[in-house]
């Protein structure tokens, strides 16, 4: 996860420069996202905060994604991820939204191998949705989605007018 730290900075920077805040849905990340961001200092000023919704039901409950998406479906989804990042950012109040779902390891999860990774950066212009297979054990996948979701998020930000 060290490689996202000058990531993290950069986003919270071109937030703070925005005037923007920020919302974190975190599944398959465990609050790794959120950790990323507030060990930069100076992240309060832009994160509102975060949501580790790793249950399926806590994602329809606490982040408003479809509950009939998430049965059809499952939550390793792109529709998901979208979903959790507008809730969060609705929810929590914030002007950008980013979530994290997919399948770590060991083992599939509702036909999805590890690796099977979707990141999501919702704004007031829309949704980014980013689908990966990523290399790597347990940990490293999850680190490397951190970096995903992260990076997503600053292109998207930066790009925007």
């Amino acid at each position: 996860m060290d490689a996202s730290a000058p990531d993290a900075a950069a986003l919270l920077h071109e937030l703070e420069r925005r005037g923007r805040t920020l919302a974190v849905a975190e599944s398959l990340t465990g609050g790794l996202v959120a950790a990323a961001l507030v060990a930069v200092p100076g992240a309060s000023t832009v994160l509102r905060g975060a949501v580790v919704a790793y249950a399926t039901d806590l994602k329809a409950a606490l982040l408003g994604v479809d509950a009939d998406l998430l049965a059809r479906r499952g939550a390793v989804d792109p529709d998901v991820a979208r979903q959790m990042a507008s809730g969060v950012r609705d929810r929590l109040g914030a002007d950008v939204g980013l979530a994290t779902t997919g399948v770590a390891g060991p083992a599939a999860q509702d036909g999805n191998p590890p690796g099977t990774v979707h990141v999501a950066v919702a704004t007031p212009a829309g949704c980014v949705v980013r689908s990966l297979r990523l290399d790597g054990d347990r940990p490293r996948v999850r680190a490397s989605a951190v970096d995903a979701v992260v990076r997503l998020a600053l292109e998207t930000v930066a790009s925007e007018p």
